[in-house]
This record gives structure tokens, C-alpha cells and sequence, in this order.
């Protein structure tokens, strides 16, 4: 159940800040949170992480839903379990997943929008992959150092 919860709070919180950055900012446009440090920024990715292979969005639309896929059959048997570490990283990769691959199937491109000018403009479904990966190579490699 809290495996459900999450996914669908970082769904609903993907979503709903896309929502509002796209009624309320035309493409391009950036407004400054803390001026020169982060702004809220519309842009449309075509592309994977940092605009890489502009123009493949199949591609990406599949390697989404297999992972999609793979995961939530792992996560599947998890059911029951307690959540560990593991099963947490695996549930925010999922998430993000989903929040992007709703907004490639919806629109042919994923909403960005957090700008903090030293990094490619990312959106919260970027950050739950990008977190749940660190996490995942974190247990990852505190479980093969146990050994």
C-alpha cells in the first residue's frame, strides 16, 4: 500500500506543478525565484536527460514502459513487505517514469521548469529517477561491501 501512496503523491505532485507552470508560463519564459540562482523556466524536452537524442520519442516512450514494466513486476512481489531502502529507490524510479512518459504520450515532449542555471532544466519526475537512482546505487553498494 505505501508503495501505491507514493507513486501517486510524486505522480500527482509531477502533474500538478506542470499543470500550473504551463497555464501560467508561455515556452521559454523564466521567472526568477532567487535572481541568478533559480528560476521557474518553461521548457520542452524532446529529448532524454539533458536534451540528449532530441527526436526519439518512441524510443523513449518504450524504454519507459519497460522499465515501467520491470519494475512494477518487481515491486509486484515486494507486496507485504516492509519497505526498505531498495523497494523506496525502485518506487521513485518508477514514479518519475510515469510522470514523464504521461507527458511524452500527452504532448510528445516532457515539461521542465526548475531552472537553477548551473544544470539543465529539470522537472520533479527528473528528481524522483535521479534520487531514487542515487539511493539504488547507494543500497547497492552498501549490500556488495557487506559481502
Amino acid at each position: 500500500m505505501m508503495i501505491v501512496i507514493i507513486v501517486f503523491t510524486v505522480l500527482a505532485l509531477d502533474q500538478f506543478s506542470k499543470y500550473l507552470i504551463t497555464n501560467n508560463l508561455s515556452l521559454h519564459q523564466s521567472v526568477p525565484v532567487i535572481n541568478g540562482i533559480f528560476h521557474i523556466t518553461l521548457v520542452h524536452n524532446r529529448g532524454a536527460a539533458f536534451g540528449l537524442l532530441k527526436g526519439q520519442l518512441y524510443l523513449f516512450m518504450l524504454a519507459s514502459l519497460g522499465a515501467i514494466i520491470l519494475i512494477g513486476l518487481h515491486l509486484k512481489q515486494q507486496r507485504g513487505k516492509r519497505l526498505d531502502l531498495y523497494t523506496f529507490s525502485l518506487t521513485l524510479i518508477l514514479a518519475g517514469a510515469l510522470g514523464n512518459l504521461i507527458d511524452r504520450a500527452m504532448f510528445g515532449h516532457v515539461i521542465d521548469f526548475l531552472d537553477f542555471r548551473v544544470w539543465p532544466v529539470f522537472n520533479i519526475a527528473d528528481s524522483a529517477i535521479t534520487v531514487g537512482a542515487i539511493l539504488l546505487g547507494w543500497k547497492i553498494c552498501i549490500r556488495s561491501s557487506a559481502k
